[in-house]
């Protein structure tokens, strides 16, 4: 801990995004970065906790205090081998992590402004990249196991680059036509980026990962057999299912799930085409997104950047608390409260305890959607709070509607001992961070039943 008063005498600065009427016109990276001097003054504020919250916070443990001293001093390849002793892809946490370490900051605790942990990790891993500190490892011993990874998004990648590291000869079987998953089919550009991916690809291929795409492992036939023809096998396909709103009128054409716009529009931007009836485009559309999270935020700012003509957003559950504090889960919980994203800044309205009654439409088009406002009143029996009618319905007109409510948790046959689930496929749907930490936690899981 370099200086023991930074936390008192500096205030958390946030790097901040690119005004809005600059980004809203393409799909680059919206946040910005902070200069060297002004990084190294947000590291100095990490307090050097005897008990460091973020630790426990953090799903892959990261060692925020050990690297926050290291970049303060000015150590940037220590920062870097302390951040991915523990993370192997800082640079996917360190852009689109909700950095489950700042809510647990004690700073965070006292006066709501917690160390800049991700901002700082973002900083560290791409300065080991313009640096050389990282570099393909050329010094793997091959132990003469082949392992399958099925899947190619955070949980499956961290898994094989484990695995990899073991000395494990490890395919990666992926369905689309690159890696990534939904940081790469789901998450915008102007969020993250697709050469940061690329970029990571490249290392894990010059140190042996094989990747195989356009491999669409399902059945239970094939997944024995792969069982068969590897000594292991790691399932990291996610949540492929979409939760669905089966209501009148859901063959309209322009009801669509979130993923048809998120995932087309980043093929789009890769250089792929689709036909003017294949496109799933906001340009010129009034807009309504369905689902109140993260998925619906990136389908907001994704409308903007096609020319829409309005967005709104339903939700519906209740309005969560507004300000730093959620009474029901304090710190160092992470609490549930009100979000305001880089997309929701760029302009739309958004509604909570709405349910959606039916889509409306002309020659098999939207036009619009009829809703009603609900309350939610204690179960007597227990439970699930029950949904009860408030309002009198009414009609949100729309020639775009996007379901971003979530994705169901998919269920698995029994497998053969050497066939290991992990990430979101295991899980249910969750963050990046969660599916990374639980891919390292399996490599481990096949290491040893591999060394038995």
């Amino acid at each position: 801990m370099g200086n023991p008063k930074a936390f008192l005498e500096i205030h958390r600065q946030e790097a901040g995004y690119r005004p809005i009427h600059d980004r809203i016109h393409d799909f680059g990276e919206v946040e910005q970065t902070l200069n060297t001097r002004e990084r190294k003054q947000q590291a100095s504020r990490c307090m050097d906790c005897g008990v460091p919250f973020c630790h426990w916070a953090c799903p892959l443990g990261n060692k925020a205090p050990e690297w926050n001293d290291a970049l303060y001093k000015g150590e940037w390849e220590l920062a870097f081998r302390l951040l991915n002793s523990t993370n192997p892809f800082p640079e996917f946490t360190g852009r689109i992590c909700p950095a489950l370490c700042e809510k647990a900051c004690v700073l965070n605790r006292f006066n709501h402004e917690a160390t800049t942990n991700r901002e700082d990790e973002c900083a560290i891993i791409e300065a080991a990249f313009r640096e050389g500190y990282i570099q393909p490892r050329t010094d793997i011993v091959r132990n003469g196991k082949k392992v399958a990874v099925i899947g190619a998004g955070p949980a499956g990648l961290a898994a094989a680059d484990a695995l990899n590291k073991t000395g494990c000869m490890v395919t990666v079987l992926e369905k689309n036509e690159a890696a990534g998953g939904l940081l790469r089919y789901g998450i915008p550009n102007f969020k993250l980026n697709k050469a940061i991916i690329d970029r990571r690809l490249s290392l894990m291929e010059q140190e042996g990962i094989v990747f195989q795409y356009g491999q669409d492992v399902q059945c239970a036939e094939f997944m024995h057999q792969l069982a068969k023809d590897y000594d292991a096998v790691v399932i990291a396909t996610g949540t492929p299912t979409a939760r669905d709103l089966q209501i009148p009128g859901r063959e309209l054409k322009g009801v669509h799930l979130a993923l048809d716009l998120l995932a087309q529009q980043n093929r789009v931007l890769a250089g792929m085409e689709f036909s003017k009836d294949e496109r799933v485009t906001a340009k010129g559309k009034d807009v309504l997104v369905i689902g109140g999270g993260d998925t619906g935020s990136d389908c907001i700012g994704t409308a903007h950047r096609q020319g829409c003509k309005s967005v709104t957003q339903i939700e519906i559950m209740p309005r969560p608390v507004e300000g730093p504090e959620d009474p029901k889960n304090p710190w160092p919980e992470f609490p549930r409260t009100l979000k305001t994203t880089s997309s929701h800044e760029e302009g739309c309205t958004r509604r909570w305890n709405i349910n959606t009654l039916e889509f409306l439409g002309k020659d098999g088009r939207l036009t619009g959607v009829k809703v009603q406002e609900i309350d939610w009143e204690p179960n007597p029996k227990g439970g699930r709070p029950l949904m009860v009618e408030k309002g009198k319905p009414e009609i949100i007109k729309a020639e775009l509607v996007l379901l971003a409510m979530g994705f169901l948790k998919p269920e698995h046959p029994a497998y053969p001992e050497n066939v290991f689930v992990c990430g979101d496929a295991k899980n249910g749907a969750s963050l990046v961070v969660r599916a990374m930490a639980s891919g390292l936690e399996t490599a481990q899981k096949v290491s040893k039943f591999l060394s038995v």
